[in-house]
């Protein structure tokens, strides 16, 4: 048997302000340092060893890792980091309030980027200090993968390929692991484990700062998921 353990980061500064965030490298706000911390408490009370720990590149799913790490009391761990688990690129919507948005394009068409399968927003130019390109920790990133807009779908397609080769293959060997990641790089992973449509996949809310536990058998079938904040947990999609 093995577990897989997904985390979206606690809020960050920009979810606390109402901006889309994208491949920006923003930090916790103080509710989400508390959110990561509850999740540690949440994760002790499953007495799971974890084997592995994954990342995204951006600090605001490290910084999770790492507080629910000091919250587990556990030290000298290998953090493996990796951009394909960055949160879905927003493009030149990067750094703009959602609510100044829906007055500009329209409540429908900020709702069809942000929640449809395959519309991404306008490309962000890449003279934009918002930029991947311009950002420090994607200097290792070959330029043909650093995008300017992305879908679900593209972002689904950005991720998919990394877990099978890096993650599948340990939750086969019955390996518990647990990442800590952005909301739409934890959707696509949720598409392809629970074999989501593409309608109802934009349907599915991942709060911050909430596990989701996933238990497979010898099989590697899922046989049971759950939050482990409840009370957080009420009317989000049942596989």
């Amino acid at each position: 048997m093995s577990n897989l353990i997904l985390v979206r980061h606690g809020q960050s500064e920009w979810n606390l302000e109402n901006r889309f965030t994208g491949w920006v490298d923003v930090d916790l706000a103080p509710k989400g340092k508390l959110e990561a911390c509850k999740s540690g408490e949440f994760l002790k009370e499953q007495k799971l060893k974890i084997d592995y720990y994954f990342s995204s590149y951006q600090k605001r799913s490290i910084e999770t890792l790492k507080l629910i790490l000091d919250t587990l009391r556990i030290q000298n761990v290998q953090i493996i980091k990796a951009w394909q688990l960055n949160e879905r690129h927003y493009g030149a919507l990067t750094g703009l309030n959602k609510d100044e948005m829906k007055k500009t394009y329209g409540e429908k068409k900020i709702h069809e980027f942000r929640r449809s399968w395959d519309t991404p927003p306008d490309p962000l130019s890449k003279n934009n200090p918002y930029h991947p390109i311009n950002i420090d920790i994607y200097k290792d990133v070959p330029l043909d993968n650093i995008p300017d807009t992305e879908s679900l779908k593209d972002t689904y397609n950005r991720v998919l390929p990394y877990f099978k080769k890096e993650i599948q293959n340990k939750l086969d060997d019955n390996k518990n692991i647990l990442i800590a990641a952005h909301g739409n790089s934890i959707r696509a992973i949720c598409k392809f484990l629970f074999q989501l449509d593409n309608k109802k996949i934009t349907q599915l809310e991942i709060p911050t700062g909430n596990p989701l536990l996933i238990n497979f058998n010898e099989k590697n079938k899922i046989i049971k998921c759950f939050y482990l904040d409840k009370e957080r947990a009420k009317n989000l999609i049942v596989f």
